[in-house]
């Protein structure tokens, strides 16, 4: 078995063996959708892909073969800021900035193509989410004020604060992953990345995760979500040679990607399958604007990643 092979294999060992680990208590206890349990464990699984790129780097290490300094593998891996500081960081202020942007315009192409209904004066939805939760409306505060708030920290701090966990996967799906597939070309790489990145839900997204009224067919539906929208933060980490602005990116997802919810009409509400950014709607849009990108604005094929 080559090399390349080898650490392939304990790369997707470690992120999937660990993320079915630490989902298993999700499994064992039957935990619904939308419990603290979930949160808490896949806020935990988030992490299992950079603990992919440690093993790899730890079992090289234990080989008699030349190595890579520390320097140079966190280049190769996306952990520096790449040969231009300045370019990333403006790729780090698209993703914060422009990811919401794109959620916003898949919710309003949902509503023109009559897929979603939307209720901005009455937010009927996020009322009915307060009051179906388990402390109800909190008092003296109007559900349009508390919506307000709840869309500013999506916008401002949250996509900061979700960045953390984002950072766990996107150093090992986009820093490890991608660079080493580029091989196989650009886009084979960004579809098998995304392939790869979706069926690593399969814990939360076989029970309906995201797409509750599928079932376990929510997995295979999230596979495609994550193929278009890994095509877009595998742009940003080969544009900028860095992971950051991807993990921004990531993270700024996290944060206003239910928006969707916010805007909705109780009286219909949303079907996730295809309205809104982690619908088919978003994960057209998401496509379309990665291939414009890889269009207009080409990316350079990385190093590849020794450990």
């Amino acid at each position: 078995m080559s090399r390349r092979s080898s650490d392939l294999r304990l790369f997707l060992l470690a992120a999937f063996g660990l993320s079915w680990l630490v989902a298993l208590p999700i499994w064992l206890t039957d935990a619904p959708l939308g419990s603290p349990l979930i949160t808490l464990f896949g806020g935990v699984m988030m992490f299992t892909p950079a603990l992919g790129v440690l093993a790899v780097r730890l079992y090289g290490r234990r080989r008699e073969e030349p190595r890579t300094t520390r320097r140079e593998w966190a280049r190769r891996t996306g952990l520096t800021l790449g040969e231009s500081r300045g370019r990333t960081f403006a790729l780090m202020a698209l993703a914060w900035l422009g990811t919401p942007l794109l959620v916003v315009v898949a919710i309003a192409l949902s509503a023109a193509l009559g897929l979603l209904a939307v209720d901005l004066d009455g937010l009927s939805l996020f009322r009915a989410a307060l009051a179906a939760g388990p402390g109800g409306q909190p008092p003296g505060m109007d559900p349009a004020t508390l919506a307000a708030v709840q869309l500013a920290a999506a916008l401002l701090i949250a996509p900061l604060i979700n960045s953390i966990a984002a950072f766990g996967e996107e150093w090992g799906w986009r820093g490890w992953l991608l660079p080493r597939l580029m091989p196989l070309g650009t886009w084979r790489a960004l579809l098998v990345s995304g392939v790869i990145w979706g069926a690593w839900h399969a814990p939360l997204t076989l029970r309906g995760y995201n797409y509750p009224q599928l079932g376990a067919w929510a997995a295979p539906m999230f596979v495609v979500f994550c193929v278009a929208y890994g095509a877009l933060l595998g742009w940003l980490r080969l544009r900028s040679g860095s992971i950051w602005p991807a993990v921004i990116g990531h993270g700024a997802l996290n944060a206003s990607g239910s928006i969707t919810l916010l805007v909705g009409d109780a009286a219909q509400p949303p079907n996730l399958v295809v309205a809104g950014i982690t619908g088919l709607v978003g994960s057209a849009l998401l496509a379309v604007v990665a291939a414009a990108l890889f269009r207009f604005r080409p990316v350079r094929r990385p190093d590849p990643v020794a450990v």
